[in-house]
């Protein structure tokens, strides 16, 4: 069951990159067609950072999904939740600001401050990172510009436009170590949680 939050105080900034999205489906005579081709409305903030966004595309609540046409309307909603539904997966992209630009309101937090509920903080483990977390998901991560860090436990990566990561229910964190935002597309898949 996913938790409900509170619509965020914060608007996202005019400078946060809005996402074409194309949906397509049947018509009544069985031909494939386009249903909708919109801005994805489903942007909101996080931290309360008028630069740090998240765009949720699509979901699907089961596995495998069901394109029949009793499934043809629009699945997302805001507030979002990070883990994907139940059984199902969801469709996002993430634009993360530089660090520097939330960091404080999570150092005034405590030093730690996971996105929600569905996305734990990994108990009796040092954090890396200001937004370490753990969800029980399948993910998959495109880099579509600017550069970000993949931190592990132990590890972490530079990613740039075009590296892609897949992420096994892993305790992670972003870190954009850069000046500019980064832009990341992801698919979150419901997985089995780890023994």
């Amino acid at each position: 069951m996913s938790t409900v939050f509170a619509r965020p105080r914060v608007q996202p900034s005019n400078n946060v990159t809005r996402h074409r999205l194309l949906v397509t489906g049947h018509d009544a005579e069985g031909l494939s067609t386009f249903l909708s081709d919109r801005t994805g409305p489903h942007i909101m903030t996080v931290l309360d950072t008028p630069t740090y966004a998240v765009t949720d595309l699509w979901k699907s609540f089961s596995l495998p999904a069901d394109n029949s046409r009793a499934t043809d309307e629009d699945p997302c909603e805001v507030p979002f939740v990070v883990a994907p539904p139940a059984g199902g997966c969801v469709f996002r992209i993430v634009e993360f600001p530089p660090d520097r630009d939330w960091e404080p309101k999570v150092a005034a937090m405590g030093g730690s401050a996971p996105v929600d509920e569905t996305a734990s903080i990994a108990i009796g483990r040092p954090a890396r990172h200001g937004q370490m977390h753990q969800t029980r998901s399948l993910d998959f991560a495109i880099v579509l510009s600017g550069e970000i860090w993949a931190i592990m436990d132990v590890g972490e990566q530079k990613m740039k436009a075009g590296d892609t990561l897949v992420q096994r229910g892993t305790n992670h964190a972003w870190a954009n170590r850069s000046e500019e935002p980064c832009i990341v597309a992801f698919v979150l898949v419901d997985a089995k949680p780890l023994g």
